[in-house]
């Protein structure tokens, strides 16, 4: 061991890439070692010759994940790999999760799987999801680049500090206005989801983390800064039991889509949660010999913060 209690690998949502420095100073205080990774047309990835963020099958950036955590393992093979991931990215690394649970040395999967408002489902009624998801599958090969929508992104938008927010970043690589969303991206989306609601097997402990509640996502929503108004929190909710024999859902009170970029309160009490539930879940720290201590138990329960 080096001193380090895990490696964590943070892998970034959709409109997005890695900034949130103090997400990172967050694990180094708590004694872990820290990585992120912008996947294949998105943030520092992105070439002007690219769709920011478009792929026809998120198993194009289940690969970026596993080449980075490949990464990671080889610079630290005698530590946990933990892997943090939010929305689109919770999505696209639960199912690299699954893909490589029987995996061993460097291509193994992560030893805790935290996954921030992980994109399991999108928000409607069955009967509105499944035509929709019909028209995906009938539009994609024909216009695969044709937009589902274009509304702008309040959330974005009112994240960024020019705007009044708490966050700097680089407008260019997380547009404030949000990008569209393109037949042949959410026709990928729906097709990752259908595998999530067949029931994944991921080997390792995994946390769901999600605000407390759900809102829309409009400039004169009162609690555009205290509710996810990105996704359906209680989707994702009923989604979560089914990724593994061990899961923890988290709900955090006035949490916002992105639980590290909430308010202080909120944000405290979600990394807090967090960090609280990896050491619960890692293997303790233990010189050579001595034991590691007793397991804990499965998961499959709920907390609040």
């Amino acid at each position: 061991m080096n001193g380090s209690r895990a490696a964590v690998l943070h892998v970034h949502g959709y409109n997005d890439y890695f900034f949130q420095d103090h997400l990172a100073r967050a694990f180094a205080d708590a004694g872990y070692t820290f990585y992120a990774v912008d996947l294949r047309g998105a943030g520092r990835s992105w070439r002007p010759d690219q769709v920011p963020h478009y792929v026809a099958d998120l198993q194009e950036q289940a690969t970026d994940v596993a080449q980075a955590a490949r990464a990671v393992r080889a610079e630290h093979p005698d530590l946990p790999l933990v892997v943090h991931a939010h929305s689109t990215g919770g999505l696209t690394a639960s199912l690299w999760a699954h893909a490589h649970r029987h995996a061993v040395g460097e291509a193994a999967g992560p030893d805790a799987l935290v996954l921030d408002a992980p994109f399991l489902d999108i928000p409607g009624s069955a009967l509105t999801r499944g035509v929709g998801t019909r028209v995906l599958d009938t539009l994609a090969p024909l216009s695969p680049l044709s937009p589902v929508r274009r509304e702008p992104s309040w959330y974005s938008t009112h994240l960024l500090a020019d705007n009044g927010g708490r966050w700097a970043f680089d407008t260019r690589l997380k547009r404030p206005e949000g990008l569209p969303v393109r037949v042949g991206w959410m026709r990928a989306v729906r097709r990752a989801q259908a595998r999530v609601a067949q029931g994944l097997a991921i080997s390792c402990p995994v946390l769901v983390a999600v605000a407390a509640s759900s809102g829309p996502d409009a400039a004169d929503n009162p609690r555009l800064d205290a509710q996810d108004t990105v996704l359906d929190v209680e989707r994702i909710a009923a989604a979560a039991p089914r990724l593994g024999g061990d899961v923890t859902l988290l709900r955090v009170r006035d949490g916002v889509h992105d639980l590290s970029l909430s308010d202080d309160a909120p944000r405290a009490a979600y990394l807090a949660g967090m960090l609280q539930w990896l050491d619960a879940r890692l293997p303790c720290p233990a010189a050579d010999g001595e034991d590691d201590g007793e397991d804990d138990g499965e998961g499959d329960g709920e907390a609040a913060a």
